[in-house]
């Protein structure tokens, strides 16, 4: 049997009292305020952070405070008993909900076991929304809903259930309604135990159990109903017993299988309440360690052996080898680089070594830190289930695997979306140009949707993004965190280039000197992929027409080809390379030959392949008064836009459309003009498309650089 690194540390909770969990929503649902009332509710806090006077636990840096929105996932540790089952440890993860920080969403759902989806009781499902779901959904991450803000005007906890059915999945079960709604919000009626519970105290801290009020009986019956027909579906013997009249259901049984088919993703169960009033949080925390998964309740973790390749899986025990996954590295003025990381096996004491396997390198771990938001704690050991964080590692990065050395393994990495816009950036001073490259790396590595890159033809220094704010947040943490004033340049969208067509090209590169000289022959042929496929480079030599240690030096002369582009000078994407032919010299060919070689072919072979430039589109909902609706949809329609479809919210008026990022620039200005103040929009990137002609020209000809 294999064994782990120490076999004897104590556990202070055990394995299955563990729940490692994300608040997921669109932006402005109330993830941060729920996530508040959690830590006053379980004691971890002694004040309820406010959003509005910049207060809050979780959003501890300054530019949140000042936006009053999340910009960064932030972890925390608390502990919640439930009647019955007794002391839990959750480990949250509080994530941001603009999209131009999608990334920290999706690399807190890799390394967690269940999430909370927060929905604003007036929107309802709303696009940020759909896209976390769906991010949920990539990483099979079982889920519970919590219909929140329902004290407001205009909330509805029936249309937002039917918004859930409707975009996100018919699977959802409602385990609680409101006694009342907007101003007459008094509480929430479990329909398991049908039980009225009131929220009392000057926080809502006190819950008193009431028999339902006579006028909502017959609404809770029927939605009870519905709950256990739909729970008793998904067991046989809880099915049996249903359709007996004569025997019945315990609430114990009905949260069993409750439980199991939440786990499975077979249904989703929907609370509701207002986190801002204290209403509805303490039952959220017990549905939490009820529905949601312990470590030990899902699969084993799938990762492979560096060295032969083969499939290995690791279960989730304490007697396992050790194995983690680092998912988020972060800039702290006081102890320097943080490394979080999810420990998926075994357990681990600080002052040993773990084998990086990604790079093939060892790292001591010095210190273990127990996070709580931008406060930290150290703790001796690490055990199967934790989230956590050390200090001081020079080469692990994010989507990393951390491992005991005598049995390596390498857990799948995290992908993260391509950057759609950039600007150039200098420091106000040159002296600062090299202080400026190291902070931004500083950036890079905390954020890997942040890119870094030189204009190899005038030496700016250009970085990428995933939004206007995502930059705009950039420059002020250069100013704020490295005291660096900089110039930027206006927002440029980030263009690519693909090909239309399949074509073949020949690359030779031939130099004779007085001594060696070069050579480097090549046959490729090209040929365009679905979008969104991305690259794909095929090996077809055979007989060692070419040897093999050159083929990798090819692929890369390939790539570097690629990124400078064939029409306006754009990275390309979305096609397939196949290396077919060519040719050697004993004693002139190197690797640099082959990769020049390689790169003339490529863009020989493009520019015969019908290039094209594409541009990102977005996906926008733009929410109005109904006498605006005319104004900006021609508005809309002068961008470039496709209106979707127009809907009903409310007393207002709600647009979807796709439109080109391009037309989107100072959009907010141009909406307030039009709505007197009163539109608001969202959007986030939907996917890439081509240029039309005349607009593909005045890029060409350099009128949009």
């Amino acid at each position: 049997m294999l064994k782990c690194l120490y076999e004897s540390m104590p556990r202070i909770y055990p394995i299955e009292k563990i729940r490692d969990i994300g608040i997921i929503a669109h932006i402005d649902a109330g993830k941060t305020t729920v996530t508040e009332r959690i830590l006053f509710y379980t004691g971890i806090t002694h004040r309820i952070g406010n959003i509005d006077k910049g207060t809050t636990v979780m959003d501890w840096m300054i530019q949140e405070r000042e936006r009053g929105i999340t910009i960064t996932s932030a972890a925390t540790t608390c502990f919640w008993a439930p009647p019955i089952v007794g002391a839990h440890r959750i480990n949250i993860i509080d994530t941001p909900g603009h999209i131009d920080f999608t990334a920290e969403v999706q690399r807190s759902l890799r390394v967690l076991d269940g999430a909370v989806v927060v929905f604003d009781g007036v929107a309802g499902v709303e696009p940020q929304s759909e896209t976390v779901w769906r991010q949920a959904d990539k990483f099979k991450v079982p889920r519970i809903c919590f219909i929140n803000k329902l004290d407001r005007t205009g909330a509805s906890f029936e249309k937002s259930l039917e918004s859930i059915w409707q975009k996100l999945t018919p699977n959802a079960v409602a385990l609680q309604i409101p006694i009342g709604q907007e101003s007459n919000l008094k509480g929430v009626i479990d329909l398991l135990e049908m039980k009225a519970l009131k929220f009392e105290g000057d926080f809502g801290e006190r819950v008193v159990v009431q028999e339902i009020p006579e006028n909502f009986k017959k609404e809770a019956q029927g939605w009870r109903s519905k709950l256990v027909e739909k729970i008793a579906a998904e067991d046989e013997t809880l099915l049996n017993k249903y359709l007996s009249s004569q025997q019945t259901i315990s609430i114990q049984e009905l949260r069993k299988v409750l439980r199991q088919a939440t786990i499975n993703y077979r249904l989703v169960p929907v609370f509701c309440g207002s986190a801002l009033k204290d209403k509805g949080i303490q039952p959220l925390l017990d549905s939490i360690v009820y529905y949601l998964p312990s470590p030990i309740d899902l699969p084993p973790i799938e990762g492979t052996n560096p060295k032969t390749g083969e499939v290995i899986k690791r279960k989730p025990s304490d007697l396992e080898p050790f194995s983690a996954l680092s998912f988020k590295i972060a800039s702290d003025p006081y102890v320097g680089s943080l490394t979080y990381f999810r420990v998926y096996s075994g357990q681990f004491k600080r002052g040993g070594y773990l084998l990086n396997t990604n790079i093939g390198t060892k790292e001591r771990i010095g210190r273990i830190l127990r996070i709580h938001a931008n406060q930290r704690e150290e703790v001796q050991e690490l055990f199967t289930g934790d989230i956590a964080a050390t200090v001081g590692l020079k080469s692990t990065g994010t989507g990393h695997t951390l491992c005991d050395e005598r049995f390596p393994i390498v857990l799948e990495q995290i992908s993260f979306p391509e950057p759609v816009i950039s600007t150039k950036i200098e420091p106000k001073t040159k002296i600062e140009q090299e202080k400026l490259v190291l902070s931004l790396r500083r950036l890079h590595d905390e954020d890997p949707t942040f890119k870094i890159k030189t204009d190899s033809e005038t030496g700016e220094t250009i970085i990428s993004g995933m939004g206007e704010l995502h930059l705009e947040i950039i420059v002020d943490r250069l100013k704020r965190e490295f005291g660096l004033e900089t110039n930027v340049g206006r927002p440029q969208v980030a263009y690519k280039e693909t090909i239309e067509a399949t074509a073949e090209a020949e690359g030779k590169y031939i130099r004779q000197s007085g001594g060696r000289g070069q050579y480097g022959h090549v046959w490729l042929k090209t040929e365009p992929k679905k979008r969104g496929e991305g690259f794909e480079f095929i090996d077809h030599i055979k007989g060692g027409i070419i040897p093999r240690e050159f083929i990798p030096a090819i692929e890369k002369g390939v790539k570097e080809a690629m990124e400078k582009g064939v029409v306006a000078g754009y990275p390309m994407v979305d096609m397939k390379v196949t290396l077919y032919d060519g040719s050697f010299h004993e004693v002139d060919s190197s690797e640099i030959a082959f990769k020049i070689a390689a790169s003339q072919a490529l863009q020989e072979a493009s520019k015969k392949s019908k290039p094209q430039i594409l541009e990102p589109i977005m996906k926008l909902e733009v929410v109005l008064s109904r006498e605006f609706l005319g104004d900006v949809i021609g508005d809309l329609s002068a961008r470039r836009g496709q209106i979707e479809e127009t809907k009903d919210r409310i007393n207002t008026k709600v647009i979807e459309a796709k439109i080109p990022l391009a037309k989107m620039f100072g959009y907010a200005t141009s909406l307030r003009s039009l709505t007197q103040g009163r539109g608001t929009f969202t959007m986030e990137f939907s996917h890439y498309q081509e240029v039309p002609q005349n607009i593909a020209k005045e890029i060409i000809e350099g009128k949009r650089r």
